[in-house]
């Protein structure tokens, strides 16, 4: 199963309102702000690529307060 980490940039004071949307998404197992160079962090699982793929570029990044993201995607059997 395709698991992910999103780093997120967001407009200022959006944070827990992205938060929100972001745990309605079947996929987000867990979203938290973040100190640093960037502002949030999700934990993404999916049941295909495809469907992780999918859920970042069409139903994350295109939400109108996130201004940048980073995919890091975990390689299966490398714990």
């Amino acid at each position: 199963m395709p698991l992910a980490y999103l780093l997120i940039n967001c407009e200022h004071g959006e944070e827990q309102g992205i938060i929100e949307e972001l745990k309605e998404l079947p996929e987000i197992v867990e979203a938290y702000q973040i100190a640093g160079a960037y502002d949030l962090i999700a934990k993404i699982n999916a049941a295909t690529i495809d469907k992780l793929k999918e859920t970042i570029s069409w139903r994350i990044r295109t939400t109108d307060k996130i201004k940048s993201t980073i995919t890091l995607i975990a390689i299966e059997g490398k714990s």
